[in-house]
């Protein structure tokens, strides 16, 4: 596991950039693992800045690792409408190359088992780009007694819902429950980087780098894969 310390967001935000353009360099059918929330947003603005003098997406896939249970793609607080207005929108990549969760699927059990054999007939991602919980979560997968290996609807915990209310109008309108990528999906990608600033979520990279492996802070299970880069701002590796 590398871990990459800058000086501030914008900083990490750059160098993260910079990776994805140079996948997209190395290799222009890349297929890529997106999050969503506040971190990956500087990342986003950079590639935007940057695509259009070095690269293109047409040939590009992605695929988002997580969506709210009951959102439809067409609301604001949609993790399929945070990805348009923070990139998709900006760049010239296909519609057809673009895999988010349904979070408004009739049947969420089967939504899961179509995203899954998705991301097992497209190929192997070659980069996962993650965030992280201040609890230690990954994608939605939350601290528990155990992890789940495969796509699935968890339920989140309140420490979760209470750091996504500021996404919502009031607390009653965050969802409680949402799709996401398993940790074995997760794990499956050939790179892992993840990105986190902040000293609220130093105790979690505190966990994730030097911790036991524990489903209690998912992120640990990062430390068993081999090709991790932790790109993290002083704040966020304050306790390292």
């Amino acid at each position: 596991m590398e871990v990459i310390i800058k000086n501030n967001y914008e900083e990490i935000s750059k160098l993260a950039a910079d990776y994805l353009i140079n996948t997209i360099k190395d290799k222009n059918d890349a297929i890529l693992g997106l999050p969503t929330g506040s971190t990956p947003v500087g990342m986003y603005k950079e590639v935007i800045n940057q695509y259009k003098d070095n690269i293109s997406f047409q040939s590009v896939r992605t695929f988002n690792l997580d969506e709210y249970v009951g959102l439809d793609k067409s609301n604001i607080n949609s993790y399929r409408y945070f990805m348009n207005e923070n990139l998709f929108s900006h760049i010239d990549i296909k519609e057809e190359n673009i895999y988010i969760p349904n979070g408004a699927a009739i049947d969420m059990e089967q939504e899961c088992i179509n995203y899954e054999g998705l991301l097992k007939t497209t190929g192997q991602m070659d980069v996962m780009y993650l965030g992280i919980g201040q609890n230690g979560h990954i994608g939605f997968n939350e601290p528990g007694e155990f992890l789940e290996p495969f796509t699935h609807i968890v339920k989140l915990t309140e420490e979760t819902i209470e750091a996504n209310k500021r996404f919502f109008d009031n607390m009653e309108s965050v969802p409680k429950t949402a799709i996401t990528m398993g940790i074995k999906t997760i794990m499956s990608a050939k790179r892992i980087i993840l990105l986190a600033s902040g000293e609220s979520k130093a105790e979690a990279i505190l966990k994730t780098v030097k911790g036991k492996i524990t489903p209690k802070v998912p992120a640990s299970i990062l430390q068993l894969h081999d090709d991790v880069t932790l790109i993290i701002d002083k704040d966020a590796a304050k306790y390292l």
